[in-house]
């Protein structure tokens, strides 16, 4: 793994749970369609990552779970969020958004002068 796509794996750990909240939010899904719907965002999460994770979200009352047939095979677990996931993701957001705010400011000189060096 290169040190870019681990570091952005770190990063998207600290935040899986918003992330899985937010999708949640739209709809009930499976396990393996939170993982396919993360990648098409460019979220790279490996097929086992998120059901520990939506495991220890239900413990703590964040999601439900309901199992339904499925045409694919045997039956699914469905996952939807919970009144307390959509408070826990509209607090989350407020902080992730302030720790963003934060870190982009703190790297924006940074940034600016890596691309101007590229531009020579």
């Amino acid at each position: 793994m290169s040190p870019s796509v681990e570091r952005r794996s770190l990063i998207l750990r600290g935040v899986l749970d918003l992330c899985l909240l937010a999708l949640l939010q739209e709809k009930p899904v499976y396990g393996y369609e939170l993982t396919e719907r993360l990648a098409e965002r460019d979220l790279l999460v490996a097929g086992g990552s998120s059901y520990p994770l939506l495991a220890r979200l239900e413990k703590a009352g964040l999601v439900e779970s309901e199992s339904r047939r499925s045409d694919a095979g045997p039956p699914r677990k469905y996952y939807s969020s919970t009144d307390d996931g959509r408070k826990a993701l509209a607090e989350g957001t407020t902080e992730w958004s302030t720790v963003a705010t934060s870190v982009t400011a703190l790297l924006a000189p940074i940034s600016a002068t890596t691309s101007g060096e590229e531009d020579s």
